[in-house]
């Protein structure tokens, strides 16, 4: 069959991308084609940027037999009567691996459904008409695809991370980016596909009149502490009941903010981040303690609620489309300032401006809220008063009030990382100011940023692989689209951490690793010459595909949820002496001093030390000797790490992290008015093992000897544990941690505030309250003592 390039993620057709044309020749000789009725997503395909090869989490289909109207005889193969597949060329035509379901309805649009597949960050060829690719790996003798449903367009509907239509016309000018090499053999993340396809769904015995359902894959886990929906605010607090020891010195206000409702009518949102934004208080008075919920405000929120459907396009979830909208007034929308095209639904995190409290999201569109009657007052948006186009829900607010954030603004010469100080007074917004920058490495690609750090010299930036790309935004915008289909990941391309000088803004060190995904920092501080920081990490975004609705209520059949969602909190100890004789990589970003070189060689010079594995488990050797004979100098000199970095041939430096923990850990929060960009010892965090023993488990890591403490209950969900300092605190966890919890299955109605001794991280009290409906579980917040 002919195929061109039209068909694919149009983002391959300009050079020098780190996503290269699917069709060059080279890439090809693994690659067999066969084209079959249907509507489906392949998830092999030829090794390209545009893919990260995550897995499904639907059904893995079967084509039609050919008594039931069979597989169109393509160029690539055919399908046998016993269910094997023929692929001509390469193979000779040898018999590939068994269809691993059996019957299907007689038409080949009809498939057996377990829910919708929300894969992302898929390299993604779009069927036309009512054929499709189906791509297999010859190497590994399997194919690999996934299922979409086949159904009529709806009013809603979800749109793939990486998917790019091929109608598009956008042209893209070239960009000066390191192109990804061919990744030999594969990928961690193809494995997950391979492993998904045959065990998403099980068969079992089969009994004549009686239904057979496959385990739950994960026993212990309630997915749906996060996919209620509040159906009923409580505007006036409610009084709980106390259990246990509050202490006397405790009184304060435990803010909240997270998900709230994931209906809008009878329409149903895709995505947890696409969920109108609930507020939390928790009030505790000289040991009472109250409740209160109410949905913020927002426009998005009123404009849904008004219509009783989903007219606001969010994250993962495309609104109604507006049949008086022409297609003029779509392109002229696309030059309004920034925030006013996107959802202003700030679901994310609260965090205090002087006397003032926000919620946020990452959109610059900010709402001030009253901390008392969590009331929506006013809406902010940030770039009225700063030139930003978005920012990270997660400022850092400094001991003396002033706060600063990290933010992109679009320059002449393209995007850049921005930090705006907001600083502490009167006209905190009218005041604020860009203070440093950096230029993103990829002038229609600049990364995606939920976070960054702050030191006593330094703001730490780390540029992950996951990259917003500006044409399919704006394409995106146009077609109604949500923004999942504007996040690209580039899993050959590393991680760089930058660090600006805080007085005066310039960049002064850059280090890579190899590609990580992550969402929060830790912590970051200076010790003897070195910047150590602590990030939770993933391998790569897949975890973003797991928070789909869709794939959330079908994860008990998915034995590679887990997996999926594996992340670990990692140490990088960042040297900031390099030597008399080396130079700065901070001046030259593009990677190499030999354009030969590439970073997928560095990585294989380096490789697992005998003693150790990938994720820190290593001794830190003073040298290490490639297999080329290169010896290579370990710049981390820093006593008690295991972390290292090493001076390349191209003189950039490459940092390879230890594992402070062998827990997911998620939202981590420590002793931040003491110890923010200062050397600590413990940080708290809750779990993100859905396969663990008990998935709600909080967890304490003490950073310096590597052990925890963990507290947990049956069927108890705890969100953000938030430190609170005792008094007169006599040491760094003199205090208490409180968590608001829900709990599982049944007990919808249920809601409590958890009190532990942070030293000993055990149960001190606890308040639980009875709600008149649903309170689903929430994501940050912020501790508002009422002495202050």
């Amino acid at each position: 069959m002919d195929v061109t390039v039209e068909d694919f993620c149009e983002e391959t057709n300009f050079a020098d991308s780190p996503c290269p044309s699917p069709f060059d020749p080279a890439k090809l000789l693994n690659v067999g084609f066969l084209q079959i009725s249907g509507r489906f997503t392949p998830h092999s395909a030829p090794p390209s940027g545009c893919s990260t090869r995550t897995c499904s989490l639907a059904t893995t289909p079967v084509p039609p037999e050919e008594d039931d109207g069979g597989a169109d005889d393509g160029d690539g193969g055919s399908g046998t009567a016993d269910g094997y597949l023929t692929v001509d060329g390469a193979n000779g035509g040898e018999r590939m691996r068994k269809w691993s379901l059996p019957n299907l309805p007689t038409e080949a649009t009809k498939f057996v459904l377990s829910g919708r597949a929300t894969p992302v960050f898929t390299w993604n060829p779009v069927p036309t008409a009512s054929n499709v690719i189906y791509s297999m790996n010859e190497k590994n003798q399997q194919i690999v695809f996934s299922q979409l449903e086949q159904e009529v367009v709806t009013e809603s509907s979800v749109s793939e991370v990486s998917s790019v239509s091929d109608s598009e016309d956008l042209e893209l000018e070239e960009e000066e980016e390191p192109v990804d090499e061919e990744p030999e053999g594969d990928t961690e993340l193809e494995g997950l596909k391979k492993k998904t396809k045959d065990s998403t769904r099980k068969t079992g015995p089969t009994i004549p009149g009686e239904s057979w359902e496959a385990p739950e894959m994960y026993p212990n886990c309630d997915v749906n502490v996060w996919l209620r929906s509040c159906e009923q605010e409580i505007v006036d607090p409610i009084e709980g009941t106390v259990q246990g020891t509050v202490p006397e010195w405790l009184n304060g206000s435990l803010l909240r903010n997270g998900p709230g409702s994931l209906k809008v009518g009878d329409m149903m949102f895709n995505h947890l981040f696409d969920s109108s934004a609930l507020l939390h208080r928790f009030n505790i008075d000289n040991g009472k303690i109250t409740y209160q919920c109410r949905f913020l405000k927002s426009d998005a929120y009123k404009k849904n609620n008004a219509a009783r459907r989903i007219v606001v396009t969010e994250f993962g979830t495309s609104a109604v489309p507006d049949p008086c909208q022409t297609i003029f007034q779509k392109i002229a929308a696309v030059f309004n300032k920034p925030g006013v095209n996107n959802s202003d639904n700030a679901m994310i995190s609260i965090y205090p401006f002087g006397d003032e409290f926000f919620a946020f999201t990452e959109s610059p569109i900010i709402h001030r809220i009253d901390p008392e009657t969590l009331d929506t007052e006013a809406k902010l948006n940030v770039s009225d008063y700063v030139g930003i186009v978005n920012h990270t829900s997660h400022p850092h607010v400094m001991s003396d009030g002033t706060v600063y954030n990290l933010g992109c603004s679009v320059t002449r010469t393209g995007p850049a990382y921005t930090i705006i100080c907001f600083p502490h007074g009167p006209g905190m917004f009218e005041n604020a100011r860009i203070v440093a920058s950096v230029p993103a490495r990829w002038k229609f690609h600049p990364g995606y940023m939920h976070t960054f750090g702050i030191t006593e010299n330094y703001f730490v930036i780390v540029e992950q692989p996951l990259s917003v790309s500006v044409p399919t935004m704006v394409v995106s915008q146009l077609r109604n689209r949500p923004m999942a289909a504007a996040l690209k990941w580039f899993e050959s391309q590393q991680t760089y951490i930058y660090l600006l000088d805080r007085d005066t803004g310039e960049l002064r060190h850059t280090y890579h690793s190899d590609a990580f995904f992550y969402l929060h920092i830790i912590n970051q501080y200076e010790q003897e010459g070195h910047v150590v920081l602590d990030i939770c990490c993933y391998k790569d975004p897949a975890m973003l595909n797991c928070m789909y609705v869709d794939t959330m209520r079908n994860m008990q059949n998915n034995p590679d949820y887990a997996t999926m969602f594996r992340g670990r909190p990692l140490r990088f100890v960042l040297p900031l002496n390099y030597g008399d004789g080396q130079k700065r990589s901070g001046n030259k970003r593009s990677g190499s001093d030999d354009p030969t070189t590439s970073w997928a060689d560095m990585w294989q010079h380096l490789g697992p030390d005998d003693d150790g594995d990938a994720l820190g488990h290593r001794k830190a050797p003073s040298t290490h000797t490639t297999d080329h004979g290169l010896v290579l100098q370990n710049l981390v000199q820093l006593a008690g790490t295991k972390a290292t970095a090493y001076v390349m041939p191209n003189r950039t430096i490459f940092c390879r992290p230890e594992l402070l923990c062998d827990l997911g850990c998620e939202t981590p929060r420590i002793y931040y008015e003491c110890h923010l960009g200062r050397p600590y010892r413990y940080f708290y965090a809750i779990s993100s093992d859905v396969d663990a023993s008990n998935p709600g488990t909080l967890i304490k890591v003490d950073v310096v000897d590597k052990s925890r403490r963990t507290w947990c209950e049956e069927n108890v969900y705890p969100s953000e544990p938030i430190f609170v300092p005792a008094p007169d605190p006599q040491s760094e966890d003199d205090g208490v941690v409180l968590a608001a919890m829900v709990w599982g299955r049944e007990e919808q109605n249920r809601v409590g505030l958890l009190v532990l001794d942070a030293k000993t991280f055990t149960e001190l009290g606890r308040c639980e309250f009875t709600t008149p409906g649903p309170v689903p579980k929430c994501l940050h917040g912020w501790f508002q003592s009422s002495t202050k």
